[in-house]
């Protein structure tokens, strides 16, 4: 009896393996239901952070700059984002860190020293806020920002 069954098995399993799938019966077509992934994902984190800051949403601009600088370590723009988002929620220590990687990543350029600025305003550190801010105004081309910034410091 025994012998039957696995007779009949083997019997089975050759034929299942004689007349099983060949590579021509797989759908090749493409579809359209599915989106492409994005080959960087550390840009949707980036566009969210972007919204979430826009909307005074901080916390949640934090965790989605925090999420696309883990992914994607060289992006100036999310540790940009990041440090500024630092600065709206009063944590200064991690706003620091975040400039110093983002100085590390894109140099120190005149938009960067704003923001640091600004953020040196927030703190309350007016003559180091005044410096930063008068250096990035010296390197911009459109300094409306940084007198913006620069009108604050003077009427505090």
């Amino acid at each position: 009896m025994r012998h039957r069954v696995f007779s009949a098995m083997a019997a089975m399993a050759t034929i299942l393996m004689v007349t099983g799938c060949s590579a021509s019966d797989v759908d090749k077509t493409k579809t359209t239901a599915i989106p492409p992934v994005a080959k960087d994902v550390s840009t949707s984190d980036l566009a969210q952070g972007k919204v979430q800051f826009r909307e005074a949403n901080y916390g949640l601009a934090e965790q989605h700059f925090r999420k696309a600088v883990e992914l994607k370590a060289d992006n100036a723009e999310a540790w940009m984002g990041l440090a500024a988002s630092y600065d709206e929620l009063g944590r200064f220590d991690f706003a620091d860190r975040a400039y110093d990687q983002l100085l590390k990543v894109a140099g120190r350029k005149p938009r960067i020293v704003n923001n640091m600025g600004y953020s040196q305003l927030l703190r309350g550190n007016r003559k180091k806020a005044e410096a930063l801010l008068l250096e990035a105004k010296a390197g911009m081309k459109d300094p409306a920002v940084v007198n913006a910034n620069l009108a604050l410091l003077n009427k505090g």
